[in-house]
């Protein structure tokens, strides 16, 4: 390993342009550089790069990419974040034009490795007319992929491995590429023609000792080896320290011990006021379960007031025992707390991995989109959660049924769902250092090949 180390190789990161996936890249690059002798260069547009300018360092370079301003989409909306929705497709076609930016960038740094994701397919291409090696990263988990993977290959009804995930048809057919039209590079095996694409592995936001059966047929389906990168577990002590001494730490102090559910749907999923209601409505029927609830608004819609959004009266009658704020709020602490015993979540793939099960805390799913429900599944199948049923799998989440799910988590099977997502915990954090390792060597032994085929 000390001979390895000696030798300097350079990675381009280029994620799409939301904090969702900029970060996963961000923590990847942190940990190839804690682990081997690599020089980052993570490319995104000055907006996103702003947000991250803290994190360079002498190995982890900062590289702005141009992408096109049409009059609706000026250089402050070229990220995810605060965009209004009317205008992601705007974002996607302009994304789809940053390829002179991105060209320029590869020529002038002339990288040892590309990893690249979802929404360019060109990328790869590009670096490839360059002699350039790419890898896939994906920020989904194999449990979702492989079974959306299966459908696009074999389609549905062809038993997929593990009766634990399905997925209504309808649902099924509203997903299927949306955006592969305006995505440029695609074929029609996109987004799974990425793995056929990466250079010799592919990698997965996941641990193998959560997912080994899953990673296993993932790698059947699309032939390739599939790579976890261990968990994402990034850490802005800054923030958090100054979370410590806000209202809501306070709050949660005065708590018994597991007696809390932490509500959050992440940073980019907005809930309707109708859902809110039912949400609301399961709360009430929970009377002796504390809940701190964060509720986020889109960015064109910042205005709204919270105590407008609830049902008429809720915020009185739940008192002292529930806590609404709007805004951040520091998962980490939160969910790291004594007194948070449960998560109510969308299950996003960070929510899920990186938050709930690394720090041994049950969930009760309400996925929302794309693969989020079948997250919610898995968590189930893991028996570390429960997912909330919804009427033929889609629409909103009825009160009802979002109080069973809360009390099956925090009150009826309790002890067991505590149990076995701290013993999961216990095992993530054992097997963390091996997986970044392991992740990190195959990525050096293609820069290596490469160099020596050059």
């Amino acid at each position: 390993m000390a001979g390895e180390k000696q030798e300097s190789f350079k990675i381009v990161m280029f994620p799409w342009l939301a904090h969702g996936h900029i970060f996963p890249y961000l923590q990847l690059s942190k940990n190839l550089i804690a682990t081997h002798n690599f020089s980052i260069y993570l490319c995104s547009t000055a907006v996103n790069l702003h947000h991250l300018s803290k994190h360079a360092t002498a190995s982890l370079h900062l590289v702005e990419l141009h992408v096109p301003s049409p009059p609706e989409l000026p250089p402050h909306l070229h990220t995810t974040k605060n965009l209004p929705s009317r205008l992601i497709p705007t974002l996607i076609n302009a994304f789809q034009e940053s390829t002179p930016s991105f060209t320029q960038t590869l020529q002038t740094l002339t990288p040892d490795l590309v990893i690249f994701d979802t929404f360019q397919p060109w990328a790869p291409k590009i670096a490839s007319s360059l002699g350039i090696p790419s890898v896939y990263f994906s920020v989904c988990g194999a449990s979702s992929i492989s079974y959306l993977h299966h459908v696009h290959t074999y389609g549905t009804d062809a038993g997929f491995p593990s009766p634990a995930l399905s997925m209504p048809e309808s649902e099924i057919a509203r997903m299927r590429n949306p955006v592969r039209p305006n995505i440029k590079g695609a074929d029609d095996d996109y987004p799974f023609g990425n793995y056929r694409i990466s250079t010799d592995i592919a990698l997965v936001k996941s641990c193998r000792c959560v997912e080994e059966k899953y990673v296993d047929y993932l790698s059947k389906l699309c032939k390739k080896r599939i790579v976890c990168t261990g968990p994402m577990i990034a850490s802005d002590a800054d923030e958090d320290d100054r979370f410590e001494k806000s209202e809501v730490m306070e709050w949660l102090d005065k708590k018994e011990v597991g007696s809390t559910i932490y509500i959050s749907f992440g940073s980019e999923c907005f809930l309707s006021k109708e859902q809110i209601g039912e949400i609301a409505k399961g709360l009430l029927l929970v009377k002796d379960v504390n809940f701190l609830w964060v509720v986020r608004f889109p960015f064109e819609e910042r205005g709204r007031r919270i105590e407008e959004e609830m049902p008429v009266g809720f915020l009185e009658e739940v008192g002292e025992r529930g806590l609404v704020v709007t805004g951040w709020a520091a998962q980490r602490r939160v969910l790291g707390h004594p007194s948070v015993g449960g998560f109510l979540s969308h299950c996003g793939r960070s929510s899920v991995t990186e938050k709930s099960l690394y720090f041994g805390i049950p969930v009760v799913g309400a996925g929302m989109n794309v693969e989020q429900p079948l997250n919610a599944q898995w968590v189930e199948e893991l028996g570390v959660g429960v997912e909330v049923e919804r009427e033929g799998g889609v629409g909103v989440y009825l009160g009802e049924e979002i109080g069973r799910g809360i009390e099956k988590v925090m009150v009826v099977e309790k002890e067991g769902l505590r149990s076995r997502a701290r013993s999961l915990s216990e095992l993530m954090r054992q097997k963390e250092g091996e997986e970044v390792r392991e992740m990190a060597s195959r990525l050096f032994d293609i820069c290596v090949k490469n160099k020596r085929m050059t």
